[in-house]
């Protein structure tokens, strides 16, 4: 299954997404901010990364998170706060995210969405390959 990093402030909310996420199989790491997620990343390149919507925007290193191959970002914001409007998307970033979803009312489309990049990326071969070295060709 996908490896999935989950990038934002909110405990409780991505700790409840990761344990929905494992409960398919998945494997999800939480981290609390930017620049932990590049390290992560750069260590094991996710296939999803999901990032809070306010973290991506005043962090530009968000666009240099390192995905797996046929991987995709994806961005959330809570329940939305009527009183303040939403900041707008730099054009880097709008080409870099999948989608923006509105968490936890959106987690069934998370999911969905998570699933849908893993077979992407199966079907086109541009997901991971765990093969043991003994077991390469040469």
């Amino acid at each position: 299954m996908a490896a999935i990093l989950l990038i934002g402030t909110e405990e409780s909310l991505l700790e409840g997404l990761a344990q929905s996420l494992a409960a398919i199989g998945h494997r999800a790491r939480i981290v609390s901010g930017v620049a932990e997620g590049v390290e992560v990343a750069a260590l094991m390149p996710p296939l999803v990364v999901v990032v809070e919507r306010t973290l991506a925007i005043a962090e530009p290193r968000v666009l240099h998170l390192g995905l797996a191959h046929g991987g995709a970002m994806l961005l959330y914001r809570s329940l939305p706060n009527h009183a303040e409007p939403e900041a707008a998307l730099n054009p880097a970033l709008q080409r870099a995210v999948l989608a923006d979803l509105a968490l936890p009312l959106e987690r069934n489309r998370l999911i969905a969405l998570v699933q849908r990049v893993e077979d992407r990326a199966r079907a086109t071969g541009a997901g991971r390959h765990d093969t043991p070295p003994e077991h390469r060709a040469l």
